[in-house]
């Protein structure tokens, strides 16, 4: 049974909620940005309309999660004095609680994905380290990790690239997560992933090391400017490989897009390199290659920002996007975040994909 102290702590948090997400001024806002989209000629401009629409939706979207944890505070206030009459059990009143709690730590987390690219659908790439087919197995893995992830959150799940292994396994991979807040979740996932297992490719039965980098942008639409300087890209197309029957290394469906980039603050030049095989429709891939193309920018610029930012904040713990971390020993049962220090035993279950606790232990000690 929870006690007086638990109870107080759920209406302070609450409280805090209203506060934190100014729910008085959203709950204006909505209705001002709600009229907007009645007005004659609305849908005349669709870009705008469109970005209007997800403006509304966002601020919806927060006010029903606050309306819930209110709902369950509420709940749990009366339950607890229910209680007191024996209306209710201590099962009840005890379930009741773990439903708030589980509510309002998830509106708390949401609230530290203040950037405006949090809420935006993720586009995250694979690469597996060298190791030849130990390594690329272990790519392989991360991928079915981040896949049972996404459909264990509800997330559409599109695989827009694959480039298979030598004997198993891949080499890369690149897949399209789409749902809410996915970028502000998953960048927690940017970095060098380590594996150590008794590999069942080595005949010795050794314990070995593998490398896998994960690389996470967000995935921008078309209400977000990127500028994109059309004479520095250039086309190949390639014959798709894989199932698909009689099309597969008939017709040139997969493009290979390259893009000389020149960042603007530096000077400095790279090559950009992005291949779709998504579809059997060469203009479609395009089109998504052209996507891809827009989200490495954007993130581009939000590095040169995020860089800017740390030098101002300086006294800030720094993150290194590039570093190890994460490292999952099979055999000592251990998955332990390098960054934060949080690990767990359960080891089948994150490699099954349940990386929560790992992304929340991130957002709680960076997000601002």
């Amino acid at each position: 049974m929870i006690t007086q102290d638990q109870l107080k702590e759920v209406k302070d948090r609450t409280e805090q909620l209203h506060r934190y997400l100014d729910i008085d001024n959203k709950k204006i806002q909505y209705e001002e940005e709600q009229l907007r989209t009645q007005a004659p000629g609305f849908w005349d401009d669709q870009k705008r309309a469109e970005a209007q629409m997800k403006l509304v939706k966002g601020l919806e979207k927060w006010l029903k999660g606050y309306a819930e944890v209110k709902t369950l505070c509420d709940e749990l206030d009366t339950a607890f004095e229910f209680y007191k009459e024996e209306l209710v059990t201590e099962d009840e009143v005890d379930a009741i609680y773990a439903k708030a709690i589980t509510a309002i730590e998830e509106l708390e987390l949401k609230n530290m994905l203040r950037r405006e690219e949090d809420s935006m659908d993720a586009v995250l790439k694979i690469n597996s380290g060298a190791g030849g087919t130990e390594a690329q197995d272990w790519a392989q893995m991360l991928m079915r990790m981040y896949m049972r992830y996404a459909e264990t959150h509800g997330y559409k799940c599109v695989v827009s690239n694959l480039l298979e292994g030598d004997d198993a396994g891949i080499k890369s991979c690149t897949l399209e997560i789409q749902g809410e807040f996915a970028y502000g979740y998953l960048k927690s996932e940017n970095g060098v992933h380590r594996l150590v297992r008794v590999s069942p490719y080595n005949a010795q039965g050794k314990r070995m090391t593998s490398f896998a980098s994960v690389f996470v942008t967000p995935l921008v639409d078309d209400t977000i400017e990127v500028n994109i300087e059309q004479a520095r890209i250039s086309w190949d197309t390639f014959r798709s490989s894989g199932a698909g029957g009689q099309n597969v290394n008939k017709v040139e469906s997969g493009v290979r897009l390259r893009y000389q980039y020149k960042d603007p603050y530096t000077g400095e030049e790279e090559e950009i390199l992005i291949e779709n095989t998504e579809t059997r429709d060469q203009p479609k891939n395009k089109e998504n290659a052209m996507r891809l193309l827009r989200s490495i920018l954007y993130d581009k610029e939000l590095q040169h920002r995020m860089a800017e930012q740390a030098k101002v904040e300086a006294g800030k713990k720094k993150i290194e996007w590039g570093s190890q971390i994460r490292s999952y020993v099979f055999d000592d049962r251990r998955v332990k975040d390098h960054r934060t220090n949080y690990q767990t035993s359960d080891v089948g279950g994150v490699m099954d994909g349940k990386i929560d606790a790992f992304i929340k232990a991130y957002l709680m000690e960076f997000a601002e």
